[in-house]
Protein backbone atom coordinates (compact mmCIF):
# COMPACT_ATOMS: atom_id res chain seq x y z
CA UNK A 1 0.00 0.00 0.00
CA UNK A 2 1.27 3.45 -0.83
CA UNK A 3 3.29 5.33 1.75
CA UNK A 4 6.03 7.92 1.98
CA UNK A 5 9.69 8.14 2.96
CA UNK A 6 10.54 10.57 5.71
CA UNK A 7 13.10 11.63 8.28
CA UNK A 8 12.48 11.37 12.00
CA UNK A 9 12.99 14.75 13.65
CA UNK A 10 12.26 13.70 17.22
CA UNK A 11 9.43 13.69 19.74
CA UNK A 12 7.27 16.44 21.16
CA UNK A 13 3.76 16.90 22.52
CA UNK A 14 0.55 18.39 21.22
CA UNK A 15 -2.84 19.03 22.77
CA UNK A 16 -6.17 17.99 21.30
CA UNK A 17 -9.46 19.86 21.43
CA UNK A 18 -10.21 18.41 24.88
CA UNK A 19 -6.90 19.72 26.22
CA UNK A 20 -5.36 16.26 26.54
CA UNK A 21 -1.61 16.00 26.16
CA UNK A 22 -0.54 13.61 23.37
CA UNK A 23 3.09 12.49 22.85
CA UNK A 24 3.93 12.42 19.15
CA UNK A 25 6.84 11.69 16.84
CA UNK A 26 7.49 14.31 14.16
CA UNK A 27 8.41 12.97 10.73
CA UNK A 28 9.54 15.30 7.97
CA UNK A 29 8.50 13.91 4.59
CA UNK A 30 9.34 16.20 1.70
CA UNK A 31 7.61 15.40 -1.63
CA UNK A 32 8.81 11.99 -2.82
CA UNK A 33 9.34 11.73 -6.59
CA UNK A 34 8.21 8.55 -8.33
CA UNK A 35 11.33 7.14 -9.97
CA UNK A 36 9.98 3.80 -11.17
CA UNK A 37 6.64 2.07 -11.70
CA UNK A 38 6.35 -1.73 -11.76
CA UNK A 39 3.25 -3.37 -13.19
CA UNK A 40 1.76 -6.69 -12.20
CA UNK A 41 2.42 -8.14 -15.64
CA UNK A 42 6.13 -7.33 -15.51
CA UNK A 43 7.00 -8.13 -11.88
CA UNK A 44 4.06 -10.15 -10.59
CA UNK A 45 2.91 -7.30 -8.37
CA UNK A 46 2.24 -3.58 -8.74
CA UNK A 47 4.61 -1.21 -6.98
CA UNK A 48 6.09 2.26 -7.16
CA UNK A 49 9.62 3.32 -6.27
CA UNK A 50 9.91 6.59 -4.36
CA UNK A 51 12.93 8.74 -3.65
CA UNK A 52 13.83 10.96 -0.72
CA UNK A 53 16.58 13.52 -0.27
CA UNK A 54 19.45 14.23 -2.63
CA UNK A 55 22.65 12.26 -3.09
CA UNK A 56 25.82 14.26 -3.50
CA UNK A 57 27.25 14.45 -6.99
CA UNK A 58 30.93 13.77 -7.59
CA UNK A 59 31.43 17.05 -9.42
CA UNK A 60 30.10 18.97 -6.39
CA UNK A 61 33.13 18.01 -4.30
CA UNK A 62 35.49 20.86 -3.62
CA UNK A 63 39.16 20.69 -4.50
CA UNK A 64 41.06 18.78 -1.87
CA UNK A 65 37.86 17.74 -0.05
CA UNK A 66 37.62 14.09 0.86
CA UNK A 67 34.16 12.67 0.31
CA UNK A 68 33.32 9.51 2.31
CA UNK A 69 33.13 6.36 0.25
CA UNK A 70 29.64 5.50 -0.91
CA UNK A 71 28.33 9.06 -0.64
CA UNK A 72 28.90 10.11 -4.24
CA UNK A 73 26.33 9.12 -6.83
CA UNK A 74 27.25 6.55 -9.45
CA UNK A 75 26.57 6.88 -13.16
CA UNK A 76 23.78 4.33 -12.92
CA UNK A 77 22.08 6.32 -10.16
CA UNK A 78 22.40 9.54 -12.14
CA UNK A 79 20.89 7.92 -15.24
CA UNK A 80 18.08 6.37 -13.20
CA UNK A 81 17.19 9.75 -11.72
CA UNK A 82 17.35 11.46 -15.10
CA UNK A 83 14.55 9.23 -16.38
CA UNK A 84 12.32 10.73 -13.67
CA UNK A 85 13.37 14.25 -14.59
CA UNK A 86 15.56 14.74 -11.50
CA UNK A 87 18.76 16.74 -11.63
CA UNK A 88 20.36 14.74 -8.81
CA UNK A 89 19.63 11.16 -7.68
CA UNK A 90 17.72 10.70 -4.40
CA UNK A 91 19.64 9.69 -1.31
CA UNK A 92 17.10 6.99 -0.45
CA UNK A 93 15.07 4.76 -2.78
CA UNK A 94 12.32 2.48 -1.53
CA UNK A 95 9.58 0.49 -3.24
CA UNK A 96 5.97 0.38 -2.05
CA UNK A 97 3.63 -2.38 -3.15
CA UNK A 98 0.21 -1.20 -4.19
CA UNK A 99 -1.60 -4.52 -3.75
CA UNK A 100 -0.18 -5.76 -0.44
CA UNK A 101 -3.56 -5.78 1.32
CA UNK A 102 -4.66 -9.44 1.21
CA UNK A 103 -8.36 -9.99 0.76
CA UNK A 104 -8.98 -6.33 -0.02
CA UNK A 105 -9.40 -4.35 -3.20
CA UNK A 106 -8.03 -0.90 -2.48
CA UNK A 107 -8.31 1.80 -5.08
CA UNK A 108 -4.91 1.80 -6.72
CA UNK A 109 -4.06 5.27 -8.06
CA UNK A 110 -2.34 5.52 -11.41
CA UNK A 111 1.20 6.72 -10.76
CA UNK A 112 3.64 7.62 -13.52
CA UNK A 113 7.35 8.32 -13.44
CA UNK A 114 7.90 11.94 -12.46
CA UNK A 115 4.87 12.25 -10.17
CA UNK A 116 5.34 13.25 -6.53
CA UNK A 117 3.82 11.80 -3.36
CA UNK A 118 3.26 14.25 -0.51
CA UNK A 119 2.00 14.10 3.07
CA UNK A 120 -1.45 14.88 1.64
CA UNK A 121 -2.06 11.15 1.22
CA UNK A 122 -2.59 11.00 5.00
CA UNK A 123 -5.31 12.60 7.09
CA UNK A 124 -5.58 12.98 10.87
CA UNK A 125 -7.04 9.80 12.32
CA UNK A 126 -5.43 7.43 9.81
CA UNK A 127 -3.82 4.25 11.08
CA UNK A 128 -0.29 3.74 9.81
CA UNK A 129 2.66 1.43 10.27
CA UNK A 130 6.15 2.89 10.50
CA UNK A 131 9.36 1.07 9.62
CA UNK A 132 12.70 2.32 10.87
CA UNK A 133 16.15 1.13 11.91
CA UNK A 134 16.62 0.91 15.67
CA UNK A 135 19.55 2.58 17.40
CA UNK A 136 22.78 0.61 17.19
CA UNK A 137 24.25 -0.26 20.58
CA UNK A 138 27.26 -2.29 19.52
CA UNK A 139 28.34 -5.51 21.24
CA UNK A 140 26.34 -6.00 24.44
CA UNK A 141 26.14 -8.66 27.10
CA UNK A 142 23.32 -10.83 28.38
CA UNK A 143 21.95 -8.32 30.88
CA UNK A 144 21.39 -5.51 28.40
CA UNK A 145 20.74 -7.56 25.26
CA UNK A 146 18.37 -10.16 26.71
CA UNK A 147 17.38 -8.65 30.09
CA UNK A 148 19.09 -11.45 32.01
CA UNK A 149 18.92 -11.31 35.78
CA UNK A 150 22.64 -11.78 36.39
CA UNK A 151 24.28 -13.55 39.29
CA UNK A 152 24.26 -12.77 43.01
CA UNK A 153 26.15 -9.72 44.22
CA UNK A 154 27.22 -11.15 47.60
CA UNK A 155 29.16 -14.00 49.24
CA UNK A 156 32.23 -13.72 47.07
CA UNK A 157 30.49 -14.26 43.78
CA UNK A 158 32.41 -12.81 40.81
CA UNK A 159 30.03 -13.74 37.97
CA UNK A 160 27.65 -10.82 38.15
CA UNK A 161 26.84 -10.26 34.46
CA UNK A 162 28.19 -13.40 32.78
CA UNK A 163 25.86 -15.72 30.83
CA UNK A 164 26.74 -18.82 32.85
CA UNK A 165 26.29 -22.31 31.43
CA UNK A 166 25.41 -22.47 27.72
CA UNK A 167 24.72 -26.21 27.39
CA UNK A 168 25.10 -29.76 28.78
CA UNK A 169 28.55 -31.38 28.64
CA UNK A 170 27.66 -35.04 28.00
CA UNK A 171 24.35 -34.99 26.16
CA UNK A 172 23.90 -33.37 23.69
CA UNK A 173 27.48 -32.14 24.16
CA UNK A 174 26.91 -29.02 22.08
CA UNK A 175 25.32 -25.61 22.23
CA UNK A 176 21.68 -25.69 21.14
CA UNK A 177 20.83 -23.50 18.16
CA UNK A 178 19.17 -20.25 19.11
CA UNK A 179 20.86 -20.04 22.51
CA UNK A 180 20.75 -16.45 23.69
CA UNK A 181 24.25 -15.06 24.08
CA UNK A 182 26.09 -11.74 24.05
CA UNK A 183 26.38 -10.16 20.63
CA UNK A 184 25.48 -7.25 18.40
CA UNK A 185 22.47 -5.34 19.69
CA UNK A 186 20.31 -2.87 17.81
CA UNK A 187 20.68 -1.47 14.27
CA UNK A 188 17.87 -3.76 13.09
CA UNK A 189 14.78 -3.01 11.04
CA UNK A 190 11.70 -2.63 13.19
CA UNK A 191 8.09 -2.02 12.18
CA UNK A 192 5.51 -0.59 14.56
CA UNK A 193 1.89 -1.05 13.60
CA UNK A 194 -1.44 0.53 14.51
CA UNK A 195 -0.06 4.01 15.05
CA UNK A 196 -2.40 6.99 14.72
CA UNK A 197 -1.76 10.12 12.68
CA UNK A 198 -2.62 13.02 14.95
CA UNK A 199 -1.77 16.00 12.75
CA UNK A 200 -0.62 16.88 9.24
CA UNK A 201 1.32 20.07 8.44
CA UNK A 202 1.28 20.24 4.65
CA UNK A 203 3.15 23.56 4.49
CA UNK A 204 6.19 22.18 6.33
CA UNK A 205 5.76 18.56 5.13
CA UNK A 206 5.39 17.24 8.68
CA UNK A 207 3.51 14.21 9.98
CA UNK A 208 2.70 13.97 13.69
CA UNK A 209 2.38 10.30 14.70
CA UNK A 210 1.16 9.28 18.13
CA UNK A 211 3.72 7.50 20.26
CA UNK A 212 7.31 6.56 19.59
CA UNK A 213 8.94 5.34 16.40
CA UNK A 214 12.04 3.17 16.07
CA UNK A 215 15.29 4.86 15.18
CA UNK A 216 17.48 7.81 16.17
CA UNK A 217 16.93 11.45 15.28
CA UNK A 218 17.38 12.13 11.56
CA UNK A 219 16.85 8.43 10.87
CA UNK A 220 15.02 7.35 7.72
CA UNK A 221 11.52 5.93 8.28
CA UNK A 222 8.82 4.55 5.99
CA UNK A 223 5.25 5.55 6.79
CA UNK A 224 2.57 3.37 5.18
CA UNK A 225 -1.18 3.27 5.46
CA UNK A 226 -2.59 0.32 7.33
CA UNK A 227 -5.95 -1.36 7.08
Amino acid sequence: MIGIIGRKLGMTQIFNEQGQQIPVTVVEASPNPVTKVMTKDAAGFASVELGFGTRRMARDSKKGERTPRGVRATRAEVAHAAKAGLQAPPAVLRSFRLDDAPGKNPEIPAYTVGDTVTVGIFTPGDTVKVTGTSKGRGFQGMVKRHSAGGGPNTHGNTKHRRPGSVGAGTDPSRVIKGKRMPGHYGAAQHTQTHLRVEKIDAERNLIYIRGSVAGPKNGIVLVRKQG
